[in-house]
């Protein structure tokens, strides 16, 4: 090749990737900038959040967005509808919020979705509540799905008899864990749970004085670290480690290593890390593409790289579902607790 031609071919190269940083510089900033907000009904004390939250807060580094967290700090839905009329008032370019009740959710989320502002929910819900509400898609877990496979595990134990530990009950859809599991092994339901707040010691309180109530109760399903690690005090205080079936919804560091003791049969894990990174990736990736099209903003995620480098450091693993993305259930036991071990109470 002559000087003359290198020197044009070079050229041309040149201009093509100035024109593709360009193309990638205007995708990137037409999402920068942007003011996101995320809205929860958890209470302060619960540590199952502190792993949504860095979900949350790695989205908006990967995808150079600003988001807001707001949640009722003592799990107060009636300050959780004042946070969503504030998303609203303040006109955030993405909602992304809890249904923690659908009934007092509804005004306020639909105004939102009203004021054409795109909505995702995620944790808390259905996809077919998300569907009535206007939202875009729901990210989380199947709950009376996570209660019966948990339930298939105890009953195949030969487990007939529990007692269901809900430390969320202000949440309508936390009993549906509970459901599952005692359908699944052909218990009562509603004799079977126990609402025993979120105070520490008033669940260990309650949990040792229905336990000791009821000598012939063969297991115990928490439903969060936040009844589960007090509700392993009073098993513990009973002399009954090891000798009662017990499980729980999500990790912690207590949690891993009552199951690497026997103490902990399982922990059913929905990914909270997920359940915080994808809805804010989809609505980022719907502004950077100027887009409504949730299904497109889902196939630019998967394909996107630092998606797919965190999901596979961490070992994450989404159900991508034409009604919606599935972060659970998973089961995490003493043959592949080690797995989830470094990482857990931070990423998984």
């Amino acid at each position: 090749m002559d000087e003359s031609k290198q020197e044009t071919s070079m050229k041309r190269t040149a201009k093509l990737i100035a024109a593709f940083a360009a193309l990638a510089f205007s995708a990137s900033a037409l999402a920068a900038g942007a003011r996101f907000v995320v809205v929860s009904h958890a209470p302060d004390a619960d540590p199952f959040w502190n792993v949504v939250k860095n979900g949350i807060a790695d989205a908006g580094k990967d995808f150079d967005v600003s988001v807001d967290y707001r949640n009722p700090p003592n799990g107060d839905l009636a300050d959780m509808v004042h946070l969503l009329d504030q998303a609203a008032a303040r006109n955030y370019d993405g909602v992304a919020t809890t249904i923690a009740d659908f009934d007092v959710v509804r005004g306020p989320v639909k105004t939102i979705v009203a004021k054409g502002i795109p909505v995702v929910t995620f944790n808390s819900g259905t996809a077919k509540q998300n569907q009535q509400l206007g939202g875009l898609l729901h990210v989380g877990q199947p709950e009376y799905l996570a209660g019966k496979e948990a339930g298939e595990r105890a009953k195949a134990a030969g487990i007939k008899r529990f007692l269901c530990v809900n430390n969320n009950a202000t949440n309508p859809d936390s009993f549906e864990r509970c459901r599952g599991f005692a359908e699944a092994i052909g218990a009562d339901f509603k004799t079977s749970t126990l609402d025993s707040g979120n105070d520490p010691i008033e669940v260990e309180n309650k949990v040792f004085a229905a336990l000791h109530k009821q000598p012939d109760t063969q297991a115990v399903l928490a439903l969060g670290p936040t009844s589960a690690v007090p509700a392993m005090r009073a098993i513990q205080k009973l002399g009954l480690t090891g000798k009662i079936w017990f499980a729980t919804f999500d990790m912690t560091s207590e949690v891993d290593k009552g199951i690497k003791a026997g103490a902990v049969k399982f922990a059913i894990d929905q990914q909270p890390y997920l359940q915080g990174y994808i809805p804010i990736a989809l609505l980022a990736l719907m502004k950077q593409e100027h887009t409504h099209d949730i299904q497109k903003a889902i196939a630019t995620l998967q394909a996107n790289p630092k998606f797919q480098q965190r999901i596979r450091t961490y070992g994450l693993t989404p159900r991508f579902q034409a009604s919606g993305i599935d972060t659970g259930p998973g089961f995490v036991t003493q043959e592949n607790v080690g797995l989830v071990d470094k990482y857990a109470g931070q990423y998984r």
